[in-house]
């Protein structure tokens, strides 16, 4: 994503928290206030994109599937850590069957 999407994205979420409307020109006045340069047709884009949805609505189902995301990937994670530590003790449990054959590389 590039830096004017971001910003652009930023603004309209500033526009929703503040009970603004979205459109182009707020867009535009939030983005150049934090001194990020725009080209005006993707406040345009944005603002139509955005007009009528439910910008809330999405946020809220953003709220409550992310918390389900991240203990997911914590749950990977954690699984990722582990499966190293087994191999290792596999392999450690393999070596250890072979050196009780009775003799070893330099008998």
């Amino acid at each position: 994503m590039s830096t004017q999407e971001t910003a652009l994205v930023y603004a309209a979420l500033i526009c929703q928290d503040s009970d603004v409307e979205i459109t182009a020109q707020n867009l535009t006045n939030l983005v150049k206030a934090a001194n990020v340069e725009v080209n005006e047709v993707y406040s345009n884009i944005f603002a139509k994109a955005l007009n009528g949805a439910d910008v809330a609505g999405f946020i809220e189902k953003l709220a409550v599937a992310a918390p389900v995301a991240g203990s997911g990937a914590a749950a990977g994670a954690a699984a990722a850590e582990a499966a190293p530590a087994e191999e290792a003790k596999q392999e450690s449990e393999e070596e250890e069957s072979d050196s009780d054959m009775g003799f070893g590389l330099f008998d």
